[in-house]
């Protein structure tokens, strides 16, 4: 087998039992394969949290929207299909509230075929309600917002998350979110915007993989960054990333990245 499951309630148990009855047990089997794969479940057990995939579909300068807000839509088809996929793969698709008003995104899978691999949504309210509708169709969705600080008319349930304050008093402790998400069984998470979500996340080194979807199209620096500010200083201190993949799609890119240890 590949590895040992990190789970202290079965914990190498099983191979022991193996091996008392006279069978031959080899671990490590691909290893690193297996650890790359399951490392959502890894390190839920490991750190409390999910493994958390940062996804951007931007212009060639960064930009996520014009300045009036419009993102409607900065990549192809083939590009918006296989942000879909993604949303296939992950436990959970998160955005903030205000990405939520601005976009009205359904966050939810819509390959033929697929539908019903749509994941757990995720909305992100600091000070800020995110549009009713979003819960119209019945589908999965939670809400997690400041415990100090509730947004007005956020729907009552299970699903309404309470989490501390950042630790700089701005918006939710994305990693409090994190470990609430982790407690509920959460194991991969897809955060799909907006900007503030995304440097608080960077800021607090919460960020594991990078799928930066990049149309050939320029807009300016009075577009929308796809992070928003979040303290970096100099060169030095900025998270860094190694690319593990690219690939095109119709006349766009699709770049993978993982975080550098």
């Amino acid at each position: 087998f590949a590895l040992r499951d990190p789970d202290p309630r079965v914990a190498g148990k099983g191979a022991a039992r193996l091996r008392a009855a006279g069978v031959s047990v080899v671990e490590g089997v691909r290893a690193g394969a297996a650890a790359a794969l399951n490392r959502g479940f890894l390190l839920r057990l490991a750190a409390g949290r999910p493994l958390v995939t940062w996804k951007a579909a931007s212009t060639l300068d960064g930009r996520i929207a014009a300045r009036d807000g419009d993102s409607k839509w900065i990549t192809g088809e083939a590009a918006r299909a296989r942000a879909h996929l993604l949303r296939a793969r992950h436990d959970a698709v998160l955005v903030g509230a205000r990405t939520a008003l601005a976009d009205r995104p359904r966050l939810t899978c819509r390959l033929p075929g697929m539908e019903n691999r749509s994941p757990l949504r995720v909305v992100v309210a600091g000070r800020t309600a995110p549009p009713a509708d979003l819960f119209a169709d019945g589908r999965p969705a939670w809400i997690v917002h400041r415990d100090d600080i509730a947004p007005p008319d956020l729907p009552a349930g299970e699903g309404v998350v309470a989490v501390p304050v950042a630790p700089d008093g701005d918006g939710v402790s994305m990693a409090a979110a994190l470990a609430a998400l982790a407690a509920r069984g959460v194991t991969r998470v897809l955060v799909e915007g907006g900007g503030r979500i995304a440097a608080s996340l960077l800021r607090a080194g919460l960020v594991d993989r990078i799928e930066w979807f990049r149309a050939p199209a320029v807009m300016g620096g009075d577009g929308v960054a796809a992070a928003a500010p979040f303290g970096v200083a100099a060169v030095a201190r900025a998270p860094r990333f190694r690319r593990t993949g690219c690939v095109r799609l119709g006349e766009d890119l699709l770049e993978s990245y993982s975080a550098v240890a």
